[in-house]
């Protein structure tokens, strides 16, 4: 053996680092370290063989193209963290490595083989990953914290992330808390808590109080409130404290209501009083109820009476809902239901009945506790949001429409002048968020005349494929997305195609901006029976199944991600309903890492 090859094998065997070389087309593993041999989970043995013979387990991933490339054209290649999927321990298992492939070249200057120097970084590349995955899962549990919680930065006290119940803790708006310090945000407090927190970034121990009381300025008034609160230090990767996370809830209700009542049974009283909430408690196998003062205010007796009798003072119309909603209850174990009583009186009031089965050792059901709330007033401010949703859409919409209008007057003017391209982008611009701003108000005005009634239908003879392909050239000019119309294209129906249209527009917009590494969308066209059925396919994420129940509620918007997706929510409510005026159906079927498919149904004729 050449001396200098002996030496290269002895540096290359002694390396703590796995070192290979691999020779010929077929890239023979011709020297592999024990570093190597341990890493790969392999013998000697395995020197000598082509190289996906000794590791059959990367035949689908990507080094025996790295080697090959670097045998045929003589470049080195460097890799960073790249994913190694080997079969150890007869198990399949995920490594990290940073790798690189040099050309080795015969004396005759060919390349005779390629060496391999490998470095594991397992270990830091899955410690980034959970800082990455810890860093999700703390934005997500800040934004949908039910508590008060803000992350200011150590290193000035910055205010980096705050939710809106911390907010409403310290009666502050989200423009006087970003983008300042803590203090400067909330000055009446510093005096007593910038040294705990000045501790806490010190030490990094966290600390915590319980029923701390403090005065804060809430919408402009000093108030006396108490507080359970945490600062807690969140470290980065390397062990320095990053953030400070501050969680708080205010307890001032419970700690007044503790310091007023000795006997905790009694604090639990007033507190269901203070809520007005009615409770019972129903003995399924005798049918006796035992009730609350105020459950039998809310059905307007002035004390317990039987099931029967509060079962008759339920309106007429709602008692069907009521037998439903109890019978699922058996199912489910869980009762809730919403109907109108009638008072002696002769006023009706909108109740809540919401209670949990309990069963016994052969799990038959035996008990139901629950509570019931006047819904009155709830039901009154509905009214009075669907009413202010009709008024400001209407207010909005002309201004808007004139407004437009003049733009398109000036970009007309503008676009005469020698140099009009910045205004008229602007101008595009301009027209484009106001083209949002319309479809915003339009979704509001439908919402509307839903709750209305008055949602009224222009039924006209259209081809379907034709109102797909009217309504989606903007998907297709766009260029990112492929359309695809299958099934019956041909067929005709008899609806109101601008409304078909407003659905069509939805799901395809739902299926590019819920799906986006989805570039492929179907929308399929078939003839069941006496109706057309369309499907809008899509290849995204899908969209779980404890969601789908909820899609085509009002304000309802999926966010699976932990990102939020602009809209109102109105889109498949509105979809929904339109479907149901001309007498259709409406759904969907989705697979988590399949895609979605929302389909719907209208009569082909009248």
């Amino acid at each position: 053996m050449d001396p200098i090859e002996s030496t290269f094998r002895d540096i290359v065997e002694i390396s703590p680092f796995p070192v290979y070389v691999c020779t010929g087309d077929d890239m023979i593993i011709s020297v592999a370290n024990n570093a190597t041999l341990k890493a790969w989970d392999r013998d000697s043995s395995v020197i000598g063989k082509p190289f996906f013979e000794a590791l059959p387990e990367l035949e689908d991933q990507p080094f025996l193209g790295y080697l090959q490339s670097v045998y045929r054209t003589g470049k080195p290649f460097y890799s960073n963290n790249e994913r190694v999927d080997l079969l150890i321990g007869g198990k399949l298992q995920t490594f990290y490595y940073k790798f690189t492939y040099q050309p080795m070249y015969n004396g005759d200057g060919k390349v005779y083989g390629v060496a391999a120097f490998n470095t594991d970084v397992t270990e830091l590349e899955r410690a980034k990953q959970a800082v990455e995955e810890s860093e999700m899962i703390l934005y997500n549990m800040v934004r949908q914290a039910p508590v008060g919680i803000c992350i200011i930065r150590a290193e000035d006290l910055m205010i980096e992330v705050v939710n809106d119940s911390y907010l409403k803790l310290v009666g502050k708006k989200r423009k006087e808390m970003e983008n300042r310090t803590i203090w400067d945000a909330i000055p009446e407090a510093a005096a007593a808590y910038a040294p705990v927190m000045n501790n806490v970034i010190h030490s990094g121990v966290s600390f915590s109080a319980s029923e701390h009381e403090v005065i804060l300025i809430r919408d402009g008034k000093p108030e006396t409130v108490f507080i359970d609160f945490v600062y807690e230090p969140v470290r980065h990767f390397d062990g320095t404290i990053n953030t400070i996370m501050v969680i708080g809830i205010e307890v001032t209700d419970k700690v007044i209501a503790r310091r007023s009542i000795e006997d905790a049974e009694e604090r639990g009283r007033l507190a269901i009083e203070a809520a007005e909430i009615g409770t019972f408690d129903l003995d399924l196998t005798t049918d006796k109820m035992v009730t609350s003062a105020r459950f039998n205010a809310i059905f307007g007796f002035d004390g317990e009476v039987s099931r029967k009798k509060l079962a008759n003072v339920i309106h007429v119309d709602d008692r069907q809902h009521r037998m439903l909603a109890h019978e699922m209850a058996l199912k489910s174990g869980n009762l809730f239901y919403e109907a109108r009583v009638i008072h002696p009186d002769d006023s009706i009031r909108w109740i809540r009945a919401q209670a949990k089965l309990y069963h016994d050792n052969n799990n038959t059901p035996v008990r139901m506790l629950g509570t019931i709330l006047d819904i009155t007033e709830f039901k009154r401010l509905q009214q009075q949001k669907d009413d202010f949703i009709s008024v400001a859409s209407h207010e909005l919409k002309t201004p808007m429409t004139s407004l437009k209008a003049s733009i398109q007057i000036l970009d007309k003017l503008i676009k005469t002048n020698n140099n009009p391209e910045k205004v008229s982008a602007f101008i595009d611009k301009a027209n484009t968020s106001l083209a949002k701003m319309q479809h915003l108000v339009e979704s509001l005005l439908n919402v509307s005349k839903i709750t209305a009634g008055q949602l009224a239908l222009n039924k006209t003879h259209f081809k379907i494929d034709e109102m797909v392909n009217d309504s989606c050239d903007h998907l297709r000019l766009a260029g990112d997305h492929e359309l695809i119309l299958s099934g019956d294209t041909g067929l005709e129906v008899f609806a109101d195609r601008s409304k078909i249209e407003q659905i069509i527009v939805n799901l395809v917009n739902n299926a590019v901006k819920y799906a986006p590494q989805s570039k492929k969308i179907i929308v399929d066209i078939t003839k069941r029976n006496k109706s057309a059925k369309i499907a809008v396919q899509d290849f995204g994420d899908g969209i779980s199944q404890d969601k789908i129940p909820h899609l085509f509620e009002r304000y309802y918007r999926v966010d699976s991600t932990g990102l939020q997706y602009s809209g109102l929510g109105l889109g498949l409510y509105i979809s929904a309903e339109i479907v149901e005026r001309h007498g259709g159906k409406i759904g969907v079927i989705s697979e988590a890492g399949i895609g979605s498919t929302f389909w719907f149904t209208i009569p082909i004729q009248e």
